[in-house]
């Protein structure tokens, strides 16, 4: 990572966060040739061009040095991996004065930049200036956004957010702000100060030829203020002034929807601008980083991974424009986000903040483990995977997802970081882990990792996928001595070349990669797939004498003019559980398993289709899925749940779920029945992975957690589930498949969603009057059935009543303590409050800002859900309910602190230090680890506004001697006040060491400061 500031070029090394080398510029360089203003590395990263705000082009060469970084050390302060020494310095001689320069973008050998009288200056990297090229930035043709029905905007109405409409003319001395190049499509996308876009064709010689850069198609957007390129999927995401991030499909020349904070209460008056787009390495996701507030990062089908901004914050306090509150750092970014840049791998995104280019901060994220590319595994367990250590989802025989923080050996990552691939057992009860080198086993029973023994051998395997073949883990290896790819197969008992079981040389790098019981799938480009069969021979053990072979059974050749495949998937033929066999690979006496003559492509621009491995036709099924899992045939288990789906699918649209049709030969029918709408995944909830004999799709979301000792909140993935067992019912109640619906729901009965899925089952499935219903739940007191009843309300009978029986259902279940729930009807309330807001055209009213400046601009509906819980929260507060208020807070995202500052002296006020000691102490049953964590959490919220009553009282209770003393120190009054009423109680005899341990402390720091 490289940054330059004031003439300082600064290089860090993202894995261990120390200074790779720096190069300071003296005064009078800086005086002479003016600040660092625009920098640029070469493709090769042995070269970086700096051009300072005097127009002098500094070109400096890199070299790494031969060094060792100390883990687990100290680094020495005068530590350096690099050198960075200057290569020439040229005066770039601009025709015009006064001029103001864009980025720069780079091939090989030449650069481009910008300029502000619309014109494109070209140099190289040798310090040869070719001088300023004009080119007509009025293409022909424009893309096609008129496609977009207003389902596919990410949830935005149509009418939500008012485009600002595109010039009919482009100036040609209009200054260019921003240069976006993607070579490999040979494009260049130039962005004017006026908000004009406009796509350019390049030469096959890139940038060499500046006179041959054409304006081909200009974007239906006035107002971009910047863009960026995901190469992998050939999407082009442009930031807008409007706070909206736009999406365009390249290769189809057309838009394909929006995102934006607007469905979770955040206007443009909130965020500002969008001001910077950054896309991940391997292009899954982008974060989005706003001119006055925050960062949010986004998958490619819109679901919101993570965001720095308080989810549902009710107040004024948390809108930075109404009332900036800079000693309340619980929010990162609150001032904005000036620039971003994810690493090489994509596990940290790093953030500079709007007029605070002093730090840099780092945003660590894991990956979900999903069957992609050359690497496969298995729907039942669910991992995400960071740079060293992975997040696996426990699923218990209760409504609770747990996530297991499991650390992978230090002897191995800290040579071998970071983790690159990660696949999990057809059972779930193995991982295999692979570092740059090497691969590792951890036996999820056990609790056990298996290591290669001989270092030397590990380092000799660069994997590059992992596959599991039953007992027998499959690694795609790349040989850097030879340029070529292999399969190894080692057993999973033991990692070592003794126990290889088999070396399989490969034509060409594949592309993907999936293995089906005994059949393995390679896939080279452009569309070459290979099928191969495996055979074992003795017993899989180390005394058994294993031998295992491959043989080619079908190659297919396959000419198509769409985007590459991103995953395959082999489609089983279902057949009866009785004649499944038990071993996954055939003996030479065994040949039970059919070969699979059909498999799943999802394209990497979101296609998915059926290929027929029989004759090679491909037929289209649906577009926009970013995953989906194969269903049919992978379990054995009498208790799965979902036997009768083939496959689902996720996507912008949310899940989909797939049937076969009836008839013999279901695969060959036309129609695949799929879900209806209802299964609308969270736009919150990424999914991992499916609990076949739950029926219930696995994701994970963000939560936010605080900490006193920290001065920014914990992001935590939390895992969520989601059934998906009334659409199976219904999909055989439809079929008239009696026996079977009921067969099912007697597997189900005792499962933790099965009430919830009978509930939906019965308004979808047949026609009654909801809102009766709705009425009975209510009066009976069945909260969650009335508030799926809710959302029917909502689509039959309209907003207003929806609203209105929301809102008595978010009462009642404040009462009962139903916190999470309550958290539920509160983004219900929202959303649909602002839906039913849009019915004037005015733009104020289409985006209200109930996270705006004043009560007056709040809409009635955010006034009434803000009303309910601030009531409940001084309920709570008067009556020192601290635990219900830690919960209340947590499920319904509560903005406490800003209610804190409001309310000190109202119904967060303690009486006196004794009184309140005592009352809380008893409220709070600090021998619980819960209890303990409700005051740490409060703790953190009231270091935030400064209360110190509640500091000292929560800071006792905890025995943080630490906060208490940095209190003390600066106010010997309260300390004086804090040992007399501690000592002069009998009941607080038990603070006398954490008194003694403060007195000592203090003492320390007179005497100090009495010298």
């Amino acid at each position: 990572m490289e940054f330059g500031l004031n003439g300082v070029l600064d290089f860090l090394l993202v894995q261990h966060r120390v200074r790779l080398g720096k190069y300071k510029r003296d005064s009078d360089s800086l005086q002479k040739e003016g600040e660092n203003l625009q920098a640029v590395w070469s493709p090769d990263a042995k070269l970086i061009a700096i051009l300072t705000s005097s127009f002098y082009l500094h070109i400096f060469k890199v070299q790494l040095l031969d060094r060792r970084i100390h883990i687990g050390g100290k680094q020495p302060s005068a530590l350096c991996l690099a050198t960075i020494s200057l290569l020439l310095t040229e005066k770039v001689p601009f025709a015009a004065k006064n001029l103001s320069v864009s980025n720069i973008v780079s091939d090989n050998k030449h650069m481009l930049l910008g300029l502000s009288d619309g014109t494109l200056y070209s140099m190289s990297w040798k310090g040869e200036f070719y001088g300023a090229f004009q080119f007509d930035p009025n293409p022909p043709a424009s893309f096609d956004n008129s496609q977009i029905p207003p389902s596919l905007e990410n949830g935005l109405s149509p009418k939500s957010l008012l485009k600002v409409p595109i010039l009919n003319h482009i100036p040609r001395n209009s200054e260019i702000k921003q240069l976006e190049l993607c070579l490999p499509l040979r494009l260049l996308f130039v962005l004017y100060s006026d908000g004009q876009l406009v796509s350019c064709s390049i030469s096959k010689k890139g940038l060499k030829q500046v006179d041959c850069i054409k304006a081909e198609k200009r974007l239906a957007c006035g107002d971009a203020v910047c863009a960026s390129v995901a190469l992998e999927q050939q999407i082009l995401a442009v930031g807008t002034r409007r706070g909206v991030v736009e999406l365009y499909d390249l290769a189809e020349s057309t838009s394909l929807r929006e995102v934006s904070l607007y469905d979770w209460g955040y206007s443009m008056d909130d965020t500002g601008p969008v001001s910077c787009i950054a896309w991940t390495p391997d292009n899954s996701a982008f974060a989005v980083g706003w001119k006055f507030r925050g960062l949010t990062v986004w998958s490619v089908s819109g679901c919101r991974l993570m965001s720095t901004i308080r989810q549902i914050g009710l107040s004024s306090v948390s809108s930075p424009i109404a009332k900036p509150n800079h000693d309340c750092k619980y929010e990162p970014l609150m001032g904005g986000t000036s620039l971003m840049q994810w690493d090489e791998y994509g596990y940290r995104l790093y953030a500079i903040e709007e007029g605070s280019s002093e730090r840099i901060l780092s945003f660590s994220f894991g990956k979900c483990c999903l069957s992609r590319g050359v690497s496969g595994t298995t729907y039942i367990r669910q991992v995400i995977y960071g740079e060293d250590r992975l997040l696996i989802v426990q699923s218990e025989e209760t409504d609770e997802l747990k996530m297991l923080h499991l650390k992978l050996p230090v002897s191995y990552i800290s040579q071998n970081w970071p983790v690159q691939h990660v696949a999990a057992s057809q059972d779930g009860m193995y991982l295999a882990v692979a570092g740059l080198h090497g691969l590792i086993l951890y036996d999820i029973r056990l609790k056990r990792w298996r290591v290669f023994g001989d270092v030397t051998q590990e380092q000799k395997i660069q994997c590059k996928g992992l596959l599991w073949l039953g007992k027998i883990v499959v690694v795609c290896n790349y040989v850097d001595s030879s340029n070529t790819y292999e399969l190894l197969f080692y057993p999973r008992y033991h990692l070592d070349q003794s126990s290889l079981l088999c070396r399989k040389p490969l034509f060409a790098k594949p592309m993907v990669m999936d293995v089906y019981q005994d059949y393995i799938l390679v896939t080279y480009k452009p569309f070459d797939v290979h099928i191969f069969h495996v055979k074992l021979f003795g017993e899989l053990s180390p005394s058994g004498n294993p031998d295992l072979q491959l043989s080619a059974v079908r190659e297919l050749s396959i000419m198509t003019a769409k985007s590459h495949p991103a995953a395959m998937r082999f489609i089983p033929d279902q057949l009866p559980r009785e004649s499944v066999s038990n071993n996954y690979i055939s003996s030479s006496s065994d040949s039970l398993t059919r070969e699979p003559a059909r498999c799943l492509i999802l394209r990497a621009n979101g296609e998915l289709s059926l290929l027929d491995l029989d004759d090679g036709r491909e037929r289209n099924l649906t577009d926009s899925v970013e995953l989906f899992w194969v269903t049919c045939g992978q379990s054995e288990d009498k208790a799965n749940l979902i036997e009768d789906v083939s496959w689902l699918d996720y996507g912008h649209r949310g899940m989909q779920v797939w049937y076969p049709s009836p008839g013999a030969n279901s695969f060959k029918q036309e129609d695949f029945l799929q879900l209806d709408p209802e299964l609308e995944f969270d736009r919150e909830v990424y999914p991992l992975g499916l609990l076949p004999n739950t029926g219930v799709v696995v994701g994970v979301s963000q939560r936010m957690s605080f900490s006193a000792s920290a001065e920014f909140p914990c992001f935590e993935p939390s895992p969520q589930a989601q059934t998906i067992l009334h659409c199976l019912l219904r999909h055989l109640l439809q079929r008239d498949k009696i026996e079977e619906a009921l067969r099912l729901a007697e597997l189900s009965a005792e499962k933790p969603h099965f009430s919830h899925c009978l509930e939906w089952l019965l308004f979808t499935v047949f026609e009654a009057d909801i809102s009766r219903l709705f009425e009975e739940c209510f009066q009976r007191r069945w909260y969650r059935t009335a508030a799926c009843y809710i959302l029917v309300i909502a689509k039959l009978e309209g907003p207003a009543v929806s609203q209105y029986c929301a809102l008595r259902l978010l009462q009642a279940t404040l009462d009962e303590s139903l916190y999470e729930l309550a958290g539920e009807l509160v983004r219900f309330l929202l959303r649909s409050g602002r839906e039913y807001d849009q019915a004037s055209t005015d733009s104020d009213k289409m985006s209200p800002r109930f996270l705006g400046s004043s009560f007056k601009e709040q809409s009635a509906h955010v006034t009434s859900v803000k009303n309910i819980l601030e009531n409940h929260a001084s309920y709570l507060m008067s009556g020192k309910e601290l635990s219900k208020l830690v919960a209340f807070v947590k499920g319904t995202q509560f903005d406490l602190v800003e209610y804190l500052q409001r309310e000190r002296y109202g119904s967060a006020r303690l009486e006196s230090f004794a009184s309140g000691l005592e009352l809380i102490s008893q409220k709070l049953q600090m021998g619980t680890l819960q209890s303990r964590l409700d005051a740490d959490f409060l703790l953190a919220h009231m270091c935030s506004v400064k209360f110190k009553e509640w500091i000292v009282v929560l800071a006792t209770l905890l025995r943080r001697s630490e906060v208490l003393f940095d209190l003390f120190r600066h106010d010997f009054r309260l300390w004086k006040a804090y040992g007399t009423t501690l000592q002069s109680h009998p009941a607080f005899t038990e603070y006398q060491d954490l008194l003694e341990d403060l007195e000592e402390k203090l003492s320390s720091v007179a005497n100090v400061e009495e010298k």
